[in-house]
């Protein structure tokens, strides 16, 4: 029989990680990844950067994980940020921490990322297989192994499914783990979208295209208590459809009800200035522009393609003249430009964002191993669990944890 001890299936980041680890602890280990290149959703990870983790401790890691955090500690116990960060290091890519303690490359440079894990797993010898796991091969509730390339099968005592979710399927995510978890007994969380672009109701977004805001803070409030759940100062862009960026992907991963409660989105288009510096900053320009169109007036505070959004929604004419403009317009204009607001209309397809949440129900899995508390050698590892966290290393750390855990007990 075609034998080895370890079948990892998926070449991701938690599939890497897993099979390297599997392999330096002794293990006879192959990796099936159906993709012609292996962590190909790692390459456009942080803007084609990697956050490859985030520079916390444990307590804070967890305060960043909104879906089953408590079954994370044993995991970033035994693989914590400071571990994942030293990996690296020793295997020779150089890491630097920048604001809100994201990790990178120094270089900037995703590839390394990969080329790392990559060598990590060539040089403990792990047999790399391009195609496609069809199904999982069980017998008296153990794993035996799997089918492949619909009718090739190799045998192994254990098998661990880091096949990612439903995010990027070009990258290879299609939701094959939640199949073969299905197989095997477990349940599955329906899969959502987390850290996903988001549509707005406002059409004026779309004569917005292609604008980027940067140092401007987003708020969002549910519509029927005015409850914030998210208040973040960052970076921003407006689309054909409504908003995306780091800010909003972030802000989507605290809309958790989006089925049965209304979101508004609230930019502050100048966090640093006061109502009464920003009162202050109008005078000062409409001084400068007294005999000009109001329309005219706001270049200097605004970017040239927002001022005619900002305009329509003050109310106040195009043609107005500035040595007209009343306190009670000027305090409607501040009020517009501190509180720019838009609502939500649903989230793009799946298939847009950046992680899924949903997957593997975590109360069928033992947080210790990574082992199915059904099948004896099936592990898993990554985003195919149903765990999930905001933005900023931490989604890549929940892979590189559970994927050592799963290779380290397997």
């Amino acid at each position: 029989m075609n034998e080895t001890d370890v079948i990892v299936i998926g070449g991701g980041a938690a599939g890497l990680i897993a099979a390297g680890t599997a392999a330096m602890y002794g293990k006879k280990v192959l990796l099936v990844e159906k993709n012609p290149r292996l962590a190909r959703k790692v390459l456009i990870t942080g803007k084609g950067r990697c956050n490859v983790t985030n520079n916390c401790d444990i307590t804070q890691f967890i305060s960043n994980v909104p879906k089953n955090p408590r079954f994370m500690y044993s995991a970033l116990s035994q693989l914590s940020p400071t571990d994942t960060m030293e990996f690296f290091e020793n295997l020779g890519l150089s890491l630097k921490t920048e604001r809100g303690n994201r990790v990178f490359p120094a270089s900037d440079k995703a590839v390394d990322v990969v080329d790392t894990l990559v060598n990590f797993i060539e040089t403990y010898g792990v047999e790399t297989v391009n195609g496609e796991v069809n199904a999982l091969i069980m017998e008296d509730g153990r794993i035996k192994g799997i089918i492949y390339n619909q009718t090739e099968k190799r045998y192994a005592a254990s098998v661990i499914v880091a096949t990612g979710g439903l995010s990027y399927p070009l990258t290879g995510s299609t939701g094959d783990g939640y199949r073969f978890s299905k197989m095997a007994g477990h349940t599955v969380v329906p899969p959502k979208a987390s850290l996903v672009p988001i549509e707005t109701k406002e059409k004026w977004c779309r004569d917005l295209m292609g604008l980027s805001l940067k140092n401007v803070v987003l708020k969002v409030e549910r519509a029927d208590d005015n409850n914030i759940v998210f208040n973040e100062l960052g970076e921003m862009l407006f689309t054909h459809f409504g908003v995306s960026g780091p800010l909003v992907l972030s802000a989507s991963s605290h809309m958790r009800e989006m089925d049965s409660c209304e979101y508004r989105l609230v930019i502050d288009l100048k966090p640093a200035l006061s109502n009464e510096q920003l009162d202050a900053r109008l005078l000062r320009d409409f001084s400068k522009y007294i005999n000009k169109d109001f329309i005219n007036s706001l270049g200097d505070l605004l970017p040239r393609k927002l001022i005619p959004v900002i305009v329509e929604q003050s109310g106040i004419p195009y043609e107005f003249k500035v040595n007209q403009l009343t306190k009670e317009m000027r305090m409607k204009l501040i009020s517009l430009i501190k509180g720019l607001t838009m609502t939500v209309k649903q989230f793009r397809p799946i298939e847009e964002a950046i992680i899924t949440s949903g997957g593997v129900d975590v109360s069928e899995i033992n947080p210790k191993t990574m082992e199915s508390k059904f099948v004896e050698g099936l592990f898993f590892a990554g985003e195919v669990i149903d765990v999930d966290a905001y933005t900023g290393g931490f989604n890549l750390q929940i892979a590189f944890s559970t994927g050592y855990v799963a290779g380290f007990h397997c």
